[in-house]
């Protein structure tokens, strides 16, 4: 995936990092965790990115980033052109217009002791010059748009079951029209049952409003609907990252065949293959030298231990891992060192 910034693309960043400073006692030495390392990519109008990986890889990190709740220790951030950190305070205030975030605790997200035609028009109220009466049948417009009510304007958040709150986040993020909606686990917190309805709503209002979507998700089987490009993130860097259908069906990095092999599914496939995995994510204040994977890769060698493998392109995508050539085809993998 490129690296420069093109002209129709919507986001683009380029080796974003984020880096927290700890204290750790008085008589101990600060650390720092490196919850995103270097990651870059390109979503054009309409696209979706789906970023996977397990607790701790760093993807809520980069929801925060890309949303300017925190800004980057160092990278580029360019939303519709415009870089971030040399953005000028109103340039700042229509980048936070153009980017809008729905949780994964819908609940959490809104504010109980307020009804919800109030807090779908706090977005306009705040941002735009309509009148009142103009704000109620913008935000009327919407709530039909999202299936729900025209009763449901006067009702708090408690009156509503799950799915109808994720439905009035995604109202209330649409609002303006952003240009990128950043979705963290937007369905985790839902049955099962909700959860294709409310995927097939983003999917509806991307293809009506042209949003671009990052879409933070564990469940890969989820992603594989809805992504355009995939991320594979781990311990805050990016392992693999391409088209959606080309790393679903031929998965190069070690890491992603893990975490497909570990998709659940209704109709086990006898022939899926098994790859065995150990050990739990490292600790994010002492990351291990080399491939921040190689303590739980079974295809590990000490190269792996030793250097760092860049994101390099193959088979229409890239990956970081030195023997993807290997791990993904028929070859024998390298055998794993002792120690």
């Amino acid at each position: 995936m490129p690296t420069d910034a093109s002209t129709d693309s919507v986001l683009s960043a380029r080796d974003l990092t984020r880096h927290y400073h700890l204290a750790r006692g008085l008589f101990k030495p600060g650390a720092t965790v490196r919850a995103l390392n270097g990651v870059s990519f390109e979503l054009a109008a309409g696209e979706t990115l789906a970023v996977v990986g397990e607790s701790g890889c760093g993807k809520s990190t980069l929801a925060r980033a890309l949303t300017l709740i925190e800004p980057p220790t160092e990278g580029s951030l360019r939303i519709a052109g415009t870089e971030v950190a040399g953005a000028s305070k109103a340039e700042r205030r229509q980048l936070r217009r153009d980017v809008q975030m729905v949780f994964q605790n819908p609940y959490a997200s809104l504010n109980p002791r307020r009804k919800i035609g109030d807090q779908l028009a706090e977005p306009l109220l705040i941002n735009t010059d309509l009148s009142r009466a103009e704000r109620r049948e913008r935000v009327q417009a919407m709530m039909q748009q999202v299936g729900l009510r025209p009763e449901h304007y006067q009702r708090y958040p408690h009156m509503f079951s799950g799915g109808q709150r994720q439905r009035i986040a995604l109202a209330r993020a649409m609002m303006l029209n952003p240009k990128v909606l950043v979705a963290d686990e937007p369905t985790s917190a839902l049955d099962v049952s909700i959860q294709a309805q409310v995927l097939n709503l983003f999917m509806d209002m991307q293809e009506q409003f042209g949003t671009a979507y990052v879409f933070i998700s564990h469940n890969l089987a989820v992603v594989r609907h809805v992504a355009d490009q995939v991320l594979v993130m781990y311990l805050g860097r990016p392992m693999e990252m391409g088209p959606a259908e080309r790393i679903y069906r031929r998965p190069l990095h070690p890491y992603t065949q893990v975490l497909l092999a570990a998709t659940p599914s209704i109709r086990p496939n006898p022939d899926k293959p098994h790859i065995p995995i150990s050990g739990e994510l490292p600790n994010p204040l002492d990351p291990p030298s080399g491939c921040v994977f190689h303590k739980r890769c079974p295809h590990a060698t000490e190269r792996c231990r030793a250097e760092v493998p860049v994101l390099r392109p193959l088979d229409e995508r890239q990956v970081a891992c030195h023997y993807a050539e290997v791990t993904a085809g028929t070859v024998a993998a390298p055998a794993r060192a002792a120690g």
